[in-house]
């Protein structure tokens, strides 16, 4: 029988400003320990720590745009466009040009443990 979710938990975000997660899918709301969707609302000028996660990121641009940050250089994904991290690589999110909305699909599902988010500072 499918099972209804009838509503995302919220997650504790890192980063200088406040960004809303709101996760559908994974470790804390559905309990899917190899996969996870989740909806960003990051504000204009919020940047995280970069992060060298276990994990595959594919990430859709709802609205605004998204800065990445990686080893060699920076792209800023824009709404319709997506972008697609591999495990192991480095990586820094911003948004740097105003508001933005996107969706997260992490697989397996994000875990604070398998983030690797640089220390503070670095």
């Amino acid at each position: 029988m499918p099972r209804l979710l009838a509503q995302p938990s919220v997650i504790k975000a890192a980063g200088n400003k406040p960004k809303r997660i709101e996760e559908y899918v994974g470790r804390v709301n559905s309990g899917h320990q190899q996969l996870s969707v989740a909806r960003m609302q990051s504000p204009a000028g919020w940047v995280e720590p970069g992060q060298r996660p276990d994990f595959e990121e594919c990430t859709i641009v709802l609205r605004g745009s998204l800065r990445v940050e990686f080893e060699g250089g920076v792209m800023d994904v824009a709404a319709g466009q997506a972008v697609v991290t591999a495990p192991g690589e480095w990586v820094r999110y911003s948004t740097p040009h105003g508001d933005a909305e996107y969706i997260a699909v992490c697989l397996p599902a994000f875990s604070p443990d398998t983030v690797h988010r640089d220390s503070e500072g670095a």
